[in-house]
């Protein structure tokens, strides 16, 4: 399928989601949305795609935010079903992805942009990066889940702090406040995301999809996360990787995963 709004690039069984926006610094707007949940659909349900790395086109912008133009007039409900269907089309379809997908940060990452590097699996941040949540300057405030896994990530202080002031932090904060996993140079920035992904992509599918999910139940009302774990551990079970796993393990050899 052709995109307006975003490229895909495959490296073996890597996929790449690339915003192509660069004139709008990658912004977020409806069309460019639903796109997305396309993209990462079809990718989640194509077995010769392991993993997956979105980032944005250029060297200035990861997504500089939402398209604030959709947004005027539109009133409670429609505010309302912009964020309703942004979270579920979108940022939760990557959450609760079967496959890890890591989001390469090259540039600034503000508003809808850092929510949805968020919904992301693992973070790599390049060193010029800017990342924010400046929507109380506008009125508003985060709708795309930012109070929510922000909370998650760096803890309630922090998260409360860069709300309310709207403040843009450094890559280097975002990496000791915890909400990236790695700071590199930008020309490094795509291959350290191969790196991490690669080193994913040799372990077995099946348990990496489970452990995505038994990780997410922890930030989940009402649902045992405990018990998630224990389901998924003994679903592993009736796996044939977990066969080829153990017997590698007892041979001495590297396992061949097929993800069955």
């Amino acid at each position: 399928m052709s995109f307006q709004n975003l490229l895909i690039e495959y490296k073996e069984r890597i996929q790449y989601i690339i915003i192509n926006r660069e004139s709008k610094l990658n912004a977020l707007n409806k069309a460019t949305l639903e796109e997305l949940h396309t993209a990462f659909s079809d990718a989640f349900n194509n077995p010769a795609v392991g993993g997956i790395i979105i980032t944005g086109a250029g060297q200035k912008a990861f997504v500089a935010g939402a398209d604030i133009s959709e947004f005027k007039d539109i009133g409670a409900e429609g505010g309302g079903g912009i964020a309703r269907q942004g979270q579920k089309l979108v940022f939760d379809v990557i959450e609760n992805g079967n496959k890890p997908v890591i989001a390469a940060i090259n540039g600034f990452a503000l508003g809808g942009g850092l929510e949805l590097a968020m919904a992301c699996h693992i973070r790599v941040a390049s060193e010029n990066a800017k990342m924010g949540l400046p929507e109380v300057t506008l009125g508003l405030i985060p709708g795309y889940g930012g109070t929510q896994r922000l909370t998650q990530l760096v803890g309630k202080g922090k998260a409360l702090e860069m709300i309310l002031t709207a403040d843009m932090i450094s890559a280097a904060d975002a990496l000791q406040y915890g909400l990236v996993n790695h700071v590199v140079s930008q020309e490094n920035l795509l291959e350290k995301a191969e790196e991490l992904l690669n080193k994913i992509l040799l372990r077995a599918p099946l348990a990496i999809a489970s452990a995505i999910t038994a990780v997410n139940a922890a930030a989940k009302d009402g649902i045992n996360g405990f018990e998630v774990e224990i389901d998924a551990f003994a679903r592993c079970f009736t796996t044939k990787d977990l066969q080829e796993g153990i017997a590698a393990f007892l041979e001495k050899r590297k396992p061949a995963f097929k993800g069955e």
